[in-house]
């Protein structure tokens, strides 16, 4: 049984149904699609269809021999083996995957899940949408969306959303540390800086959040700890994650990861395995919150669960890092990547183009690439898609 179908649960699932001898496979996932989340930005600004970037769970899975219950597990009782499901249905398992991710982190700041959007799904776009579409209406002064955390989640969406409203509102971007993109490429972060200036993104650093209202970001200098409030349309959080909770004695750390060995098993749990964001494995340097994380872990885990099975040695994971890529607004982007820096339109395309071969499944990177070879050739000569 497989838990999630993000990057994590659902690559592990179509890698294990591609080898021979595999045992039946069951993916447990409430919603209905399968959302590729560097693609997330793109959707906002309605730069790629839905298709695309969230293809449908039943066409991922189909003649892959991988059944499906579109469910959500709420606990695991390890003793007896069994998952329970929000339904209360009980499903048994003999070997278990985790793959539940992360949900936003509001470090317990009065009013950040009341008041604050988060930035994880097709439902956050839709709400981003009407809120842009609602400014650019209006275009009254001193209209502001403030997004808290610069990281690489803030400072993509920032750049988005300055492209998208045009003008109608300023765009805050909230950082409690002494610069954006504190553990990014030098190359990135200089070009994502460039681009936040040239967008007249304004970036706050050195400044906390206290507390969120529904119209008001009450906000701590660091240097000097005076106080500041900024009246604000809405509040994007982006500034942490922490690991979705299950319930049941399993082992955590103190972001409610699940406690893992090198080889992806959980503490004193061998029949259980775990991977992705909400996963804490032993491993130096400390492993980035990003996608690339789970594609690369998938595999390997496909390998050990089989390994398991067939009473054969488990293989440690190693990370190998293949660089990063920044999507800096509307045909826009930054990467260090394949021994290769490359910013502005050309950086966008080859974005697009890495991540293509990272899509789910076999059909659907051919499908969305035939797409987009049709659009490039009825593109004009010299439009940003040419």
């Amino acid at each position: 049984m497989i838990v999630g179908g993000g990057f994590g649960g659902l690559y592990t699932a179509l890698e294990l149904a591609s080898k021979p001898g595999h045992p039946p496979l069951l993916l447990v996932e409430p919603q209905d699609r399968f959302v590729f989340l560097p693609f997330l930005y793109e959707r906002l600004s309605s730069e790629m269809p839905l298709w695309q970037m969230a293809p449908p769970y039943v066409e991922l899975l189909a003649g892959h021999g991988i059944g499906w219950v579109q469910d959500r597990a709420s606990s695991v009782d390890p003793e007896r083996r069994q998952v329970k499901l929000s339904s209360g249905q009980t499903l048994n398992y003999s070997a278990l995957v985790l793959a539940c991710g992360t949900r936003a982190d509001s470090f317990g700041i009065t009013g950040v899940k009341e008041h604050c959007l988060t930035f994880q799904s097709l439902k956050d776009v839709e709400r981003l949408r009407q809120i842009v579409h609602s400014l650019r209406q209006r275009r009254q002064s001193l209209q502001r969306l403030a997004v808290v955390g610069a990281g690489p989640s803030g400072v993509e969406l920032a750049c988005k959303l300055a492209d998208l409203l045009k003008g109608a509102a300023t765009v805050e971007l909230i950082e409690r540390g002494e610069r954006c993109l504190p553990h990014a490429k030098a190359f990135n972060r200089a070009q994502a800086e460039l681009a936040l200036q040239s967008r007249d993104v304004r970036l706050r650093c050195n400044c906390s959040v206290e507390a969120v209202t529904a119209k008001q970001l009450q906000l701590k200098l660091e240097e000097t700890q005076q106080s500041d409030t900024l009246a604000v349309e809405a509040v994007i959080w982006t500034a942490g994650q922490r690991a979705n909770p299950l319930g049941g004695p399993l082992p955590l750390d103190d972001r409610g990861r699940l406690r893992c060995n090198a080889q992806l098993q959980l503490e004193g749990l061998p029949e259980i395995f775990a991977l992705g964001d909400g996963a804490a494995i032993p491993h130096e340097p400390s492993l980035p919150a990003t996608a690339q994380v789970a594609f690369q872990q998938a595999p390997l885990l496909a390998d050990n669960l089989l390994a398991r099975q067939q009473e054969l040695p488990l293989k440690p994971f190693s990370w190998n890092d293949l660089g990063e890529m920044l999507s800096l607004g509307v045909g826009d982007a930054t990467l260090t990547a394949m021994g290769v820096t490359l910013a502005g339109p050309a950086a966008q395309q080859m974005r697009r183009w890495v991540y293509l071969t990272r899509l789910p499944g076999r059909r659907l990177p051919l499908q969305v690439a035939a797409g987009w070879l049709s659009e490039w050739k009825l593109a004009p000569m010299g439009s940003p898609s040419r």
